[in-house]
């Protein structure tokens, strides 16, 4: 009696009724799949949005009153200096002469003023940096996805509690802050004047300029004179030169170092004409950096080049010089912001060892400037007032520390607040429960003049309202993840239960003697998944939460009710499992954990590239000694498959940024020539040799087209040539001729449809294949990419190569039937997991072989030249991502071809590879970054994102490559009867 494989109902009689039965169980197959697909491709872009909700959600919130220090203001103005781009340790290190670039300013060090380093937080760009001095915040992670120019969200400032702020400086910064500001006066050079050809430091002496004029017209105008002499006015100075000069000509040159003089000069003509102007002694000072520069003329990560800056505080209300006794540098083993421990010992070619150094975090100085101003904090700032650098009594640096404090408790009450007005339910902040009574406590510390406790419980609580900031931020993480992960465990799952119903001869096996379950009999857990639902939706709609958590709710809950509405088939496959030996047991557990083992290294190459040298060097190794040891004949396969592997892992130890080089795309032509012409040895001299039956055509005496790989090996010829002159032309006259751009797209375009009148023998379409799409790879190909595509090719043919001798193997080594499907398909078995995993592992070196989607070789515009010279974004990207694909085609090429030399069902094979990338979706979702540089966050976002878009996109190009692959004739139907097998 033979058993189906789909379903498990037994043999019909009559022949007719048989094949119809088969037929309605194929399209009930296909239409299923059909509604996996769909449920699959919206279950991943809704999920893939929650990144959005999750990790970057604003953190500002607004309603809060400001809190005014209950002091009088030391200083009746401010005036703020940012040298963009400026180092730390090269504005307080010596020059080569051995005198200091900045001595205006190390007099101020020695002789009025504080000084320290500035810790900055990554991404450490110029918008971030101004933000957190002027604001007092951390970037808003929401600020992602309109890059840093552009204000996601409105927020305070210093500029705003000010009674006046002028400022002058870049029209990327300065607008930011006073563009929508009405008590503020500024100016902007065009940005015509940042040009990177020339010396930058022209930009600050335009903002001195600027503010020259002012204080020179306010002599002429009682309005402007008047305004200049009320208290609480800011003075801002965006100076730009060292960070367009580091830029263009990096931060040990002449150019960046003397601009770091030129600040200096620029900061005591400030000082001078204020002092000059103003007469009183009643100015703040603070001199300071948004951000550092790296050796390479580069900023934006976590480097102690780019996180520390200068800062130099004097004037009015600042502390004078301290000396290194004044301070207890106790062991403290706290961190700033940039992960640097406290008290870092200077360095002594400084020359400031005798001088305390104190260092603060970046967004402390908005505070320092407020508090000097007699202005409240930035309502959403989240600095710490650093005292040392001010010069308070002991009752003024306690209500000065207590209005920082109730400032930012009142982001905490505030968050609270608002959560507690749209949950049902809400889990308090335990340490801030009994907040009033502590402030109470302060306050009457405060009255009896015990200064030092209410200085400590007040930071205390300061402390506390700061871990309620973070508390709130991420206070529907917990569910929300919880919600994610168990949806995609749920599709995990439901796949799995697809598979193993639909293309496994498990059926068959549970349900031998047992009635196949109604669908009837599930209708009571769909409509219990339902109102689970309605309630879960009743609940969020009723606390308000967004649209999206509607759509991750709902999509989890059914999820999980279609896979509990197959209890049958999961209880009985609970018996199935209950009855097998422990050999199938640890054959399952084995082959668990060797396929978690590959997909979590896939998931490191996406950081280091090299790990598939070691895959590839370690493959090369191990399969050859087992094909050695197993082939019951002499084979030059191990060699071969030792050769390849090796060959590919040359390739990402390569940096990839590729150079041009013209020769390598000949030399990979001609490899690729070589290639063909051997595997067209190997068709034509298989003769009766079973071990390459299979592969070979039907009859490779008569082919159909003979000529026709002639004409394909003389288009990658033609092609390689056309590369050469493309180039040589261009590099000659800068111009590509018409006549030169029609023979490439002719050629292009006609060898891509040759593969199609190929003989539909396995190893004569691939080989087809293979030349076809190499021509158009060629002309967009630049430099080693053109001998990656050979090398691809090898492995390939190395992969094929080992799965037929594996099939040799098989025969000679088991005698155990193999179950069928109706369309000629064994079922799928436990072993055929290194198919899937093999795929992932050619699919990824496809995508990290010479860059990825998001490196800058990937999209190298020189590579499109030979196709089009005129400027044209869309057609221009199309080529490019028509180069990027062609690596991609050609992996699944090989594992269509597979599937049918091993004859398993090929969409059994896709649900597999897509449950292999969810395992990886999900790592990558835990790994999303919300902080650190730019790169580093849009990095884990497209990590994430091109996981998820798997589903899509491999099946688009299962479709795609489907044309050149569904006609491809294998002989292991008849060479390895099932009876014997």
């Amino acid at each position: 009696m033979r058993t189906d494989g789909i379903l498990g109902a037994g043999k019909r009689d009559g022949r007719r009724s048989a094949i119809n039965t088969a037929r309605n169980k194929q399209k009930w197959l296909s239409r299923k799949e059909k509604w996996l697909v769909v449920l699959g491709v919206v279950l991943h872009a809704v999920y893939m949005l929650s990144i959005f909700d999750i990790y970057f959600k604003t953190p500002i919130v607004h309603g809060m009153d400001p809190v005014p220090p209950r002091m009088s203001a030391p200083a009746k103005r401010l005036v703020l200096l940012v040298a963009d781009g400026l180092r730390a340790d090269k504005f307080y290190e010596p020059d080569s002469e051995g005198g200091y670039r900045a001595p205006f300013l190390r007099n101020i060090i020695r002789k009025k003023g504080r000084w320290g380093v500035s810790h900055a937080r990554p991404p450490t760009e110029s918008r971030p940096g101004h933000v957190a001095i002027i604001a007092g915040f951390y970037e808003d992670p929401s600020a992602v996805t309109k890059g840093w120019k552009a204000n996601p969200v409105e927020f305070d400032s210093v500029f705003n509690q000010s009674r006046h702020t002028f400022s002058y400086g870049s029209p990327d910064i300065v607008p930011i802050f006073c563009g929508a500001l009405p008590h503020s006066t500024w100016n902007s050079y065009p940005h015509e004047f940042e040009d990177f050809a020339t010396d930058a430091s022209f930009l600050d002496e335009w903002s001195f300029d600027q503010f020259q004029n002012l204080l020179n017209s306010s002599n002429k105008d009682p309005k402007l004179k008047q305004l200049l002499q009320q208290d609480k006015l800011v003075v801002f100075l965006h100076l730009l030169g060292c960070d367009s000069n580091g830029h263009a000509h990096k931060p040990f040159s002449s150019i960046y170092l003397n601009n770091v003089k030129v600040v200096d000069k620029i900061a005591e003509k400030v000082y001078n004409l204020v002092q000059e102007y103003f007469k009183d002694n009643q100015t703040a000072y603070i001199f300071t950096a948004d951000h550092g520069m790296s050796d390479k003329g580069s900023h934006g990560d976590g480097h102690p080049t780019n996180t520390d800056t200068p800062l130099v505080a004097w004037g009015a209300g600042v502390g004078n010089p301290l000396p290194i006794s004044r301070i207890d540098h106790h062991e403290n083993t706290a961190r700033f912001i940039d992960d640097h421990l406290h008290d870092t010992e200077t360095p002594s070619e400084w020359g400031l060892s005798g001088m305390t150094r104190l260092d603060v975090n970046q967004a402390d100085i908005a505070p320092l400037m407020s508090t000097l101003l007699g202005l409240p904090c930035p309502v959403n700032s989240v600095g710490n007032l650093p005292l040392q650098y001010m010069n308070l009594n002991k009752a003024e640096e306690v209500e000065a520390v207590l209005a920082n404090t109730k400032q930012i408790l009142n982001q905490f009450l505030r968050k609270s607040q608002l959560k507690q007005s749209t949950s049902l339910y809400i889990k308090p902040f335990k340490p801030l429960a009994s907040y009033s009574s502590l402030l109470r406590e302060i306050e009457q510390l405060i009255s009896l003049k015990e200064y030092e406790t209410a200085m400590k419980l007040s930071e205390q609580l300061r402390s506390l309202a700061l871990q309620g900031l973070h508390y709130f931020q991420t206070y529907d993480w917990l569910m929300l993840m919880t919600v994610i992960t168990l949806g995609y465990v749920g599709w995990m799952i439901y796949v799995i239960l697809h598979v193993l119903q639909s293309y496994t001869s498990l059926p068959a096996n549970i349900f031998s003697k047992e009635q196949v379950p109604s669908p009837r009999s599930t209708v009571k857990i769909h409509l219990l998944g339902g109102l689970l639902m309605g309630v879960a939706c009743t609940l969020l709609l009723v606390e308000k939460s967004p649209p999206l958590y509607h759509a991750y709710v709902v999509t989890t809950m059914f999820l999980w009710t279609q896979i509990f509405s197959e209890y049958h088939f999961l209880k009985a496959f609970c018996r199935y499992l209950c009855g097998r030996v422990n050999d199938y047991y640890l054959k399952l557990i084995a082959t668990g954990v060797f396929s978690v083992i590959i997909l979590e290294l896939l998931v490191k190459s996406f950081t280091d590239r090299k790990l598939y040298t070691w895959c590839f060097l370690t493959t090369g190794i191990s399969v050859p000694f087992y094909l050695y040891r197993s082939l019951p004949m002499r084979s030059g396969v191990p060699f071969f498959v030792w050769l390849a592997c090796w060959f590919l892992s040359v390739f990402t130890l390569m940096p990839p940024q590729i150079p041009e080089n013209t020769l390598l795309v000949v030399a990979g032509a001609a490899m690729i020539i070589t290639i063909g012409i051997a595997l067209r040895y190997v068709e034509l001299h298989a003769k009766d040799n079973k071990y390459w039956l299979s592969l070979v055509a039907q009859d490779s005496k008569k082919l159909k087209f003979p000529l026709l790989f002639h004409l394909q090996i003389l288009l990658v010829g033609l092609a390689s040539l056309m590369v050469w002159l493309s180039t040589t032309h261009r590099t000659e006259k800068q111009e590509l001729l018409v006549l030169h751009q029609l023979v490439n797209w002719s050629i292009a375009g006609f060898s891509m449809i040759l593969p199609l009148f190929s003989a539909t023998g396995l190893l004569s379409r691939l080989t087809s294949i293979f030349l076809g799409v190499a021509p158009p790879f060629l002309l967009l190909s630049i430099g080693y990419e053109a001998v990656f595509y050979g090398a691809l090719s090898l492995a390939l043919i190395a992969w094929i190569l080992a799965e037929n001798a594996y099939l040799h193997i098989s025969k000679f080594r088991s005698s155990a039937p193999v179950k069928s499907m109706e369309d000629d398909n064994r079922c799928l078995e436990l072993s055929d997991m290194r198919i899937p995993l093999t795929f992932m592992v050619f699919f990824n070196i496809a995508f990290f072989g010479t860059g990825n989607f998001a490196s800058i070789a990937s999209f190298e515009i020189s590579s499109v030249y030979r196709f089009i010279t005129i400027f044209s974004p869309f057609l221009m990207a199309a080529l490019l991502i028509f180069k990027l694909l062609i690596p991609f085609i050609l992996v699944i090429c090989a594992f269509s071809a597979i599937t049918k030399l091993v004859q398993v069902p090929l969409l059994g094979c896709y649900f597999l590879v897509i449950l292999c990338s969810d395992v990886m979706t999900i790592h990558f979702f835990f790994l999303v970054r919300n902080k650190g540089s730019w790169m580093e966050i849009g990095n884990s976002i497209s990590h994430f994102g091109i996981m998820s878009a798997q589903v899509v996109f491999v099946l688009m190009l299962f479709a795609v490559t489907n044309v050149f692959t569904k006609d491809i004739q294998v002989r292991s139907a008849q060479q390895f009867s099932r009876k014997k097998m």
